[in-house]
């Protein structure tokens, strides 16, 4: 997998996307009510920004035009050999997106057309998961990170599930080395962070460590989809 970026927007981010989740979130309500969905969104700047907990003043804004360019600027390539054919997949986070403003200039909303996979894995049930709302507050990206490991692979199990550090470090793609990473979980543990679990730090066999979540109660009801590339941001 090689991901690419354009210089004028730089790399898309864990924090641009929260719009994908929003996105995700409306396309799932839509259908539950019966209603027509669609790639084609229409949507106020205000509606994103408030969905996912960010300030509506005028840099809140122009930052979040900005996430729009990134997530469509940005493009992932994939490659997967197959016994009788190699397979090469090129795709952005969104497809195309476009503002309209009134004849003074003034924001009226923006537009976005989101690509197949992330539409058809939006619809699909078994690939869409609930999250947290409290997931918004979370202001560390591996914090972010973090939560979607430990929600798409703990669910809601009673037994919870667990991964060793090294595991984890290889899985983020950091590049800090496995101490610091190892630092920052431990941080986060010790914060106990991460809304809707608890964790835990275990030693196992030669003092190797492990990372151990277990849901516990809570209220969760955005929804986005789980399993798809989207979870690479």
């Amino acid at each position: 997998m090689r991901v690419e970026a354009v210089p004028d927007h730089g790399m898309a981010t864990i924090w641009d996307a929260d719009v994908l989740i929003w996105a995700a979130s409306q396309i799932v309500e839509a259908r539950d009510a019966g209603l027509k969905t669609s790639r084609l969104m229409a949507a106020t700047p205000y509606e994103i920004l408030t969905f996912v907990g960010r300030g509506t003043g005028a840099r809140d804004y122009h930052r979040l035009k900005a996430a729009f360019d990134r997530l469509q600027s940005t493009t992932v390539l994939t490659s997967i050999r197959q016994p009788a054919e190699r397979r090469r997949h090129r795709f952005s986070w969104i497809n195309e997106w476009k503002e309209t403003s009134d004849v003074h200039g003034r924001p009226l909303g923006l537009e976005l057309i989101l690509p197949d996979w992330f539409y058809a894995g939006v619809l699909d049930d078994a690939l869409v998961l609930t999250i947290d709302r409290a997931y918004f507050d979370l202001t560390g990206g591996l914090e972010r990170w973090l939560y979607r490991i430990v929600r798409k692979h703990g669910g809601r199990q009673a037994d919870g599930w667990s991964f060793d550090f090294s595991h984890l470090h290889a899985k983020s793609g950091s590049l800090s080395p496995l101490k610091h990473f190892a630092y920052d979980v431990r941080e986060i543990v010790r914060r106990q962070a991460l809304p809707g679990y608890r964790l835990c730090i275990q030693r196992g066999f030669r003092g190797v460590e492990r990372l151990e979540f277990v849901a516990i109660a809570r209220d969760p009801f955005v929804r986005r989809p789980v399993g798809a590339s989207g979870d690479k941001l």
